[in-house]
């Protein structure tokens, strides 16, 4: 039986309890006398084979696809002690986080190994203060690129032995061919190795060379790279995208996310997207900002999705279709950009009316007609109306001389 004391701030009667196990398979008493008594174990079938038999005791892998299965198969088991085992830290890009937002956190117990993140921290003597950890599992490579700096350092959570190969490729693209890349192997398991390459070494290993169970250690040099590698602030160089003229230039791009406000988790509508370049920057302002982009071109659709993840943020949505329709069906957003199509015919009100209070939404026109709606919205609804007019310098024969941009106006509305 297991000991009747549970670590303290441990919930005694939780519906699935989850264990983290450490690379070397070993479990304190407390964990190991609560997958001994389980009625059910759940778990990756590596985990399964590992542990002990246990007579009567049933015992199941995840379902697949997870997202899937995992309800139906949790409420078959409702009334049984049901213990999940996991790798590490099972709230660190684990099966501990989809269970607590699946049930909530008082129906699961979560009881930790040390994680691999802090044994890679541990093993190449970063300090979280000084690294940032960027998981890969189930997710687009392309995440990475979002923290290329000088000097950054970053630990990659991978989900198989083709990430080098692909990590590898994306940093020397961007520039990085020189950044040292480390795998960590088996941390914390008698099979653990290291092996240092530099990226474009790594791109050339072949899956087949890499071990299965790894985290990538990315140290960027300390000099100025090429872009993309800068900061998060608004304002991306407009030859950072890929476009066709239909882009909201940087200036203006600056001026729309001062006052759209990116904030952690919150949901843009960039509408009318062209390259995408407003809700591209929404993302990179915080790895949890979401955005669907809708454009209706499908050219400039594709070429949205390209720029995302050459940016760093792959998992933007692109919606190819045409408002005020294609918005009927899209999850409710905490800000919208309008960046073409106002005048359509239910455009902005399908867009004023998508706010929840604490929403804002930006307005770009260059037009009379675009002009004219936003001062009439403006004299309705309030808010902030705004000219914006950018002069650039260009040769004047053997002089230089200001060229204007056209001129913007643009609405904000506070909800």
């Amino acid at each position: 039986m297991p000991d009747p004391t549970p670590p303290p701030g441990v919930d005694s009667e939780p519906v699935i309890t989850v264990v983290g196990v450490g690379a070397d398979g070993r479990l304190d008493e407390y964990a190991a006398g609560l997958v001994r008594d389980a009625d059910v174990l759940l778990g990756g079938r590596r985990h399964l084979t590992d542990r002990p038999d246990v007579p009567g005791q049933q015992r199941l892998p995840w379902p697949s696809p997870l997202a899937d299965g995992l309800p139906a198969l949790l409420d078959d088991l409702r009334g049984r002690r049901v213990v999940a085992l996991a790798s590490g830290d099972p709230m660190v890009s684990g099966i501990g986080t989809t269970l607590v937002r699946l049930l909530g956190a008082p129906a699961v117990r979560v009881l930790p190994a040390v994680s691999s993140v802090a044994l890679a921290r541990a093993r190449m003597g970063w300090s979280a203060e000084e690294s940032v950890v960027v998981t890969l599992v189930g997710r687009h490579e392309a995440r990475l690129l979002r923290e290329l700096a000088p000097g950054r350092r970053i630990l990659l959570l991978t989900s198989g032995p083709d990430t080098p190969a692909v990590v590898g490729e994306l940093l020397t693209e961007a520039g990085h061919p020189d950044a040292t890349v480390t795998l960590l192997a088996d941390l914390g398991a008698p099979t653990e190795s290291r092996d240092v390459r530099t990226a474009s070494a790594w791109a050339a290993v072949p899956a087949t060379d890499v071990p299965a169970l790894h985290v990538l250690a990315v140290e960027l040099p300390s000099t100025p790279g090429p872009w993309p590698t800068t900061s998060w602030a608004a304002g991306v160089p407009d030859d950072a995208f890929e476009h066709d003229g239909q882009l909201t230039k940087r200036d203006l791009r600056a001026s729309a996310l001062a006052r759209l406000q990116p904030a952690p988790g919150q949901h843009l509508w960039d509408v009318g997207a062209g390259a995408g370049s407003v809700g591209i920057e929404w993302m990179r302002a915080h790895p949890t900002c979401r955005t669907t982009a809708v454009e209706s071109h499908p050219d400039r659709a594709a070429r949205i999705a390209r720029n995302a993840a050459r940016l760093g943020v792959p998992d933007l949505v692109v919606v190819e279709g045409r408002a005020p329709d294609a918005l009927a069906e899209l999850p409710a957003p905490d800000a919208i950009f309008i960046g073409g199509g106002a005048t359509r015919p239910g455009v902005l009100d399908a867009c004023l009316a998508a706010l929840a209070p604490g929403g804002r939404l930006v307005v770009h026109g260059v037009t009379l007609e675009t002009e004219s709606l936003l001062a009439d919205a403006y004299r309705t609804y309030g808010g902030e109306l705004t000219r914006l007019s950018v002069e650039t310098t260009a040769p004047v024969g053997t002089f230089t001389g200001w060229t204007p941009a056209r001129t913007v106006t643009q609405w904000l509305c506070l909800r």
